[in-house]
């Protein structure tokens, strides 16, 4: 089982849009193990968009992060982080497919909706970010079986 990171930007909050969005990664078969309604501030902002520091959209993008709550989540599930960047479909919603969370919900290029993590490696250093020891929790559930029988 594989771990990853998923934040509800400040713009999926706004539009409260954090059921529907909640709603695909549960029906796809993800299991949250840890999920917070949470402020960033400028600090964690400033290392979780560290890459980042330099280029010309990092300001703006520090800035929105910090801007209104986000919804953190670790979700748990067989290839979690390929299946939820697809889940979430291309970056921006303009060129998203139907179907995908910012092909369905999203237009813009600048506000979309969802970060997931990329890699193994990123979702281990960007769990630890937003999730403090005892934050994300071990439990089984009915399918755990299913799933591990494929």
């Amino acid at each position: 089982m594989e771990r990853t990171l998923i934040l509800l930007k400040p713009d999926a909050v706004q539009r409260r849009l954090i059921g529907p969005i909640l709603e695909r990664f549960e029906r796809k078969g993800l299991k949250v193990v840890g999920m917070k309604l949470m402020q960033i501030s400028d600090e964690l902002a400033a290392t979780h968009y560290g890459d980042h520091k330099g280029k010309p959209f990092y300001d703006g993008l520090v800035s929105f992060m910090t801007s209104a709550p986000v919804v953190a989540m670790a979700l748990e599930g067989n290839k979690a982080i390929s299946v939820c960047r697809k889940l979430m479909g291309a970056t921006f919603g303009c060129d998203a497919e139907a179907g995908t969370i910012r092909g369905d919900f999203g237009i813009s290029n600048g506000f979309n909706l969802v970060h997931g993590s990329d890699s193994p490696e990123a979702a281990e250093r960007e769990l630890g970010l937003f999730f403090n020891e005892g934050e994300i929790l071990e439990y089984g559930l009915i399918d755990d079986s299913w799933n591990a029988a494929e």
